[in-house]
């Protein structure tokens, strides 16, 4: 089975007495010791915004997780602060450690299941030097993720730019709910209990020739942004409100297509109510 190389993700294993409880008052996502399968978690700042987003995933007593690299050192520099006085150990595993996809489960390596957009396949975790054969090329994980409306922070956005709620981590188990504080937490409950998410992610197709960062507009006015584009398609953050017709929506003065992601329950027109 083919895996291919996501070369932009960066690693980090977590370990220790103490990791489980120091992740859990800091990303967003459910994290405890022996997880079955894998998460995606978002680390926040106080305001909000993600600064990292990936997956997690337990093995080999220690928790796993990738982020793009773009956030790679601030992510590490955040945690270091968080952890303190805490019995864990953060390791940065970008120059020894390689990430990569795969459609079908593979093993010989750390694989864990990704959840997004209603499931991705697997992210493998391997040791650099066992990866000379994972395909170089990108566009078969970018068009999997791109039709499920899923973002990534780094390849799609800057970091600190977005909320969760933006790109979707409340409908894809990214935040947890029920758990107690974590930084930003305060923010991402009131997006939720009040309803107040306008930009979701939205499927745009027909997009030809355009670039991450072209302007979408509905009618006359913005409605957001493109972010990655791969053969015609892209998933941008749309405000919902500003689209009462999916059909007069343009790139660059050409008309595309706006589709919602399967596993969406808001709908163009509205604040994308819960």
């Amino acid at each position: 089975m083919t895996i291919h190389l996501r070369q932009d993700r960066a690693v980090f294993r977590i370990s220790g007495t103490d990791a489980a409880k120091l992740l859990h008052d800091t990303v967003t996502g459910h994290v405890a010791a022996g997880m079955e399968g894998g998460g995606w978690w978002a680390l926040l700042t106080p305001q909000g915004k993600i600064v990292a987003e990936g997956l997690i995933g337990w093995a080999d007593g220690a928790f796993w997780l990738d982020v793009h690299r773009d956030s790679a050192e601030q992510f590490f520099k955040m945690m270091r602060l968080y952890k303190m006085r805490a019995n864990a150990v953060i390791e940065d595993l970008t120059e020894t450690h390689s990430v990569g996809w795969s459609p079908k489960e593979v093993e010989g390596a750390i694989v864990h299941t990704d959840p997004r957009g209603g499931g991705m396949g697997w992210r493998v975790i391997a040791d650099a030097r066992d990866t000379a054969d994972w395909e170089k090329e990108r566009a078969a994980y970018d068009r999997t993720r791109v039709s499920k409306g899923v973002i990534e922070v780094g390849a799609d956005f800057a970091p600190s730019s977005l909320f969760a709620h933006d790109i979707g981590m409340d409908f894809n188990g990214g935040i947890d709910f029920k758990k107690g504080c974590y930084i930003g937490q305060e923010v991402v409950s009131r997006m939720k209990h009040r309803g107040t998410a306008r930009r979701r992610p939205v499927v745009v197709s027909d997009v030809d020739g355009a670039q991450n960062g072209d302007t979408v507009l509905a009618g006359e006015r913005s409605a957001g942004e493109l972010g990655t584009v791969v053969e015609g398609r892209s998933v941008a953050i749309l405000r919902l409100d500003r689209i009462e017709d999916p059909a007069a929506a343009t790139v660059n003065g050409r008309p595309v297509t706006l589709a919602l992601p399967e596993w969406a329950s808001y709908r163009f027109g509205d604040s994308a109510p819960e």
